[in-house]
């Protein structure tokens, strides 16, 4: 069994109600779980906190691209499972190309704090140690996973003029969930969503930002997938359950995203998910349960 929960279903416009640009895969369950983090936005330890997940108990991150939104509390990832842990254990970040300046940049911005703290602490004798892969295409190898049960893979999407950019796989006991991040329909998704159980894939409602008389607003519309678009995808992979987030404009507290619902219904057969920050869904070989 593989469990999705939006840890953040917002956007780069801040909001009261959704956190930042974040998704929390879990393979297996109790002690001998997996937890993967694909994308780290504002308020993410925050929400893992909510569903009983720390810092420590990740298992890698997995960066989609290096868009401000999907990677604003990176900083606080790293920072706070430096400090929440009491042997080296270095955090596995996984991106694509770029990945590792990001992180070095990171790691620089925090010197001041790095010193303190081992100035203050006796046993924080070390810098946050973490670990980078950077990928495009392929197997993810994570250091230390080498036999592990989950198998991830990865493959380029489609989001310029920010590029490279890719989606995730997972695979763990014969179900499979993508994670696909901020992309138009492309084949890599296509390739990643062929016989997968369940798609989490961000939309934007293209026919609402058309009508918005500002040009920023309508630079997202090429892109970004609409609800539509993100249905099509995972129509043409027989996925079981396709689950949105990411949702701009905002979806206000107490709608039910009825309407998102139903213009992905519109190209698609299976499961629609649409939820608030911390909505969970689980998935099995056969689909979501």
């Amino acid at each position: 069994m593989i469990a999705i929960t939006l840890l953040g279903t917002g956007s780069p416009i801040p909001s009261p109600d959704r956190a930042g640009p974040s998704t929390l895969i879990t393979a297996g369950s109790g002690t001998d779980a997996e937890h993967y983090l694909v994308d780290a936005g504002r308020g993410v330890l925050m929400r893992m906190a909510a569903v009983g997940v720390g810092a420590p108990n990740l298992a890698a991150v997995l960066i989609t691209h290096l868009h401000s939104d999907h990677i604003t509390d990176l900083n606080d990832v790293i920072t706070t499972r430096w400090v929440m842990t009491f042997e080296p254990t270095p955090l596995t970040v996984v991106g694509p190309v770029g990945t590792q300046a990001v992180v070095d940049h990171l790691l620089a911005s925090l010197g001041p704090d790095i010193a303190y703290r081992m100035a203050h602490h006796d046993d924080l004798d070390h810098p946050p140690p973490v670990t980078v892969v950077e990928v495009a295409d392929g197997p993810v190898e994570l250091p230390g996973h080498a036999d592990g049960a989950v198998r991830i893979r990865c493959a380029p999407t489609d989001h310029r003029p920010v590029e490279p950019s890719v989606g995730y796989r997972f695979d763990h006991a014969g179900a499979s969930v993508v994670a696909a991040g901020d992309t138009v329909p492309c084949d890599g998704l296509d390739e990643l969503c062929d016989g997968a159980d369940a798609l989490v894939h961000t939309v934007i409602r293209k026919d609402i930002i058309e009508n918005l008389p500002l040009q920023r607003m309508q630079d997202t519309l090429d892109y970004h997938s609409s609800p539509a678009e993100a249905a099509q995808t995972a129509a043409r992979g027989g996925v079981a359950t396709l689950v949105l987030t990411h949702y701009v404009p905002p979806i206000s507290p107490g709608d039910a995203g009825d309407d998102w619902r139903g213009l992905a219904a519109e190209h698609f057969d299976g499961t629609v998910e649409i939820g608030d920050d911390l909505h969970r869904v689980e998935v099995a070989g056969s689909g979501a349960l």
